[in-house]
């Protein structure tokens, strides 16, 4: 039942349901890969995601490619070679970059390979990549189809045919089944998605523009925003912002942490899509093992923190940002 629903919500053909988000997309990555064939990445992914790319297959004698994910030359450069498959995340994990689906999607095929989407922060409400010409979205259903910090999971989507001949085997041989108590509560959860992430998202627009102007943050991350480099872009494949606000504070980690520890309503943690507001420090969790130099190529400086915004009420939220700010500045 839930693959069902999560099929309908995509647009898609068929869904498979995973045990977890980082399941579901390993085994996207690899049941169709074999040694000598060449992957090519954007290289603002989720820290799991960057080093499947960049050690595990190697390991396999896969080539990974690398490359940044707004320069339309570095993919056409990278897919003018023949390429088997194409991963990326849009808006991207943590600094919401927004990559060109369509015209990524036509270079990989005119490579010979497909596109694997990760979905995650834009959910199938507010973006669908199968439209644009990605082959496969990936989700952690633990994010906002669960919404509530219940349970783990994780979905591939995509058609019959890929399914069917090279994704299934792979899936059947491997285990990676989500269990059916886990699948339930997600589906409940399904129930009520469009009505979170339409608040959330309303909640993060507002939060993000009060910290376009708010004291000691040296810039504020989402979309919608007229300052984001690829607003246009975001809203020619989007129909909203989404629920995830990234903003950068002066002071470096010091003063991150002051202000996260000051919190009073936002919680600490590595998840986001849930319904209450959590904050993250990417450089010290998510994406701290993918070292400082390809952080510093991501943008992703001590300063940065990435804020899932919940369903608490949102000035609520932005006088508990206004008082953590303030406490972080009065402690330097």
């Amino acid at each position: 039942m839930l693959e069902e629903n999560l099929a309908v919500a995509e647009g898609g053909e068929i869904a498979v349901a995973f045990a977890t988000g980082m399941a579901a997309v390993s085994a996207a990555v690899l049941c169709g890969l074999k040694t000598g064939q060449r992957v090519v990445a954007a290289r603002a992914l989720f820290g799991s995601c960057h080093w499947i790319v960049s050690t595990l297959l190697p390991q396999y004698g896969i080539e990974a490619v690398f490359v940044e994910g707004t320069d339309l030359d570095e993919w056409r450069e990278a897919l003018s070679k023949p390429t088997a498959l194409v991963l990326l995340e849009t808006p991207s994990n943590p600094m919401l970059d927004i990559v060109d689906l369509r015209t990524v999607a036509d270079l990989t095929h005119k490579a010979g390979g497909i596109v694997v989407v990760d979905n995650v922060f834009a959910t199938p409400l507010l973006q669908k990549p199968l439209e644009f010409g990605a082959d496969v979205v990936v989700y952690s259903t633990t994010k906002h189809m669960d919404g509530q910090g219940r349970v783990l999971g994780g979905a591939v989507l995509a058609g019959k045919q890929w399914i069917e001949e090279v994704f299934q085997p792979f899936f059947r041989n491997t285990g990676p089944a989500m269990s059916p108590f886990n699948a339930w509560v997600t589906l409940k959860g399904l129930e009520t998605l469009s009505l979170r992430v339409k608040a959330q998202s309303d909640s993060a627009e507002a939060i993000a523009r009060y910290l376009e102007t708010a004291p000691g943050v040296k810039r504020s991350l989402y979309p919608t925003l007229e300052s984001h480099p690829q607003r246009e872009l975001a809203m020619s494949q989007m129909s909203g912002g989404g629920t995830l606000v990234t903003f950068e504070l002066e002071g470096g980690k010091e003063t991150a942490f002051r202000f996260m520890n000051a919190m009073k309503i936002i919680a600490i943690s590595n998840n986001l899509g849930d319904t209450k507001s959590l904050a993250t420090h990417p450089a010290t969790t998510t994406h701290m093992r993918i070292g400082p130099e390809e952080r510093a190529k991501l943008g992703i400086s001590d300063g940065v923190i990435r804020l899932s915004v919940g369903l608490e009420d949102t000035q609520d939220l932005i006088e508990d940002i206004a008082q953590a700010l303030a406490a972080a500045a009065a402690d330097r």
